[in-house]
């Protein structure tokens, strides 16, 4: 289904968006630093179930564009290219830059906090956005694999959300006080995932298969 380079370019993107300080991080973080280490896994694993849903969406509505009308398909590429590119100039600006956690936040009961992951996830447009940009450059133009595909790269990118994630929970209150203690080192982690979108603009764009 997916060659070796392809799979491992695919999981270096995934660990560098990961370890960027994003919605998902933030969320984690603040729900360990309020309830302990158990609720931030608990939201992660809503999260995660979320970023599934996606997948799922996505890999059917590839497959319906590539089955119907290879045009269509081609709007979908350059208009993903050009959203990859917006988000890109938004983290190299700093845009909805990352804020620590509040020690002080509402505590839920265990099932609030994951449907409150999952939630977030699904009802995040930019989400279902992002990954209808992402997946087609990495993808084999084959409707009948396209759903297994997005299953596949979602499982990519649960690892590396789940592994980078995962390690906050554990250790939410002391990265929470590190990185609001060094904001150069968030401002050059923006940088680093604005070239990543930048950089899968590019090649979506150019990428011809």
């Amino acid at each position: 289904m997916f060659d070796l380079p392809t799979l491992l370019t695919f999981t270096a993107a995934a660990f560098a968006l990961a370890i960027t300080p994003g919605p998902d991080m933030l969320l984690v973080m603040t729900r360990s630093v309020a309830q302990g280490r158990a609720a931030g896994l608990i939201t992660l694993a809503g999260i995660t179930v979320g970023c599934y849903g996606h997948a799922l969406v996505a890999g059917f509505s590839l497959s319906g564009v590539l089955l119907i009308a290879p045009t269509m398909f081609e709007i979908v590429r350059w208009a993903g290219a050009a959203y990859l590119l917006f988000l890109g100039i938004q983290a190299f600006r700093g845009a909805g830059g990352f804020q620590p956690p509040r020690p002080d936040a509402p505590r839920l009961p265990l099932w609030a906090l994951f449907r409150q992951g999952l939630m977030t996830n699904l009802l995040n447009p930019k989400v279902a956005l992002f990954f209808l940009a992402l997946f087609p450059q990495f993808m084999r133009p084959n409707p009948d694999t396209a759903v297994w595909q997005a299953l596949v790269l979602a499982g990519v990118l649960s690892f590396a959300g789940g592994v980078v994630n995962g390690g906050i929970a554990l250790v939410a209150g002391r990265l929470g006080e590190w990185l609001a203690a060094r904001p150069g080192f968030v401002r050059w982690q923006n940088r680093l995932l604005g070239g990543v979108f930048a950089a899968m603009a590019l090649r979506l764009a150019f990428d011809k298969r």
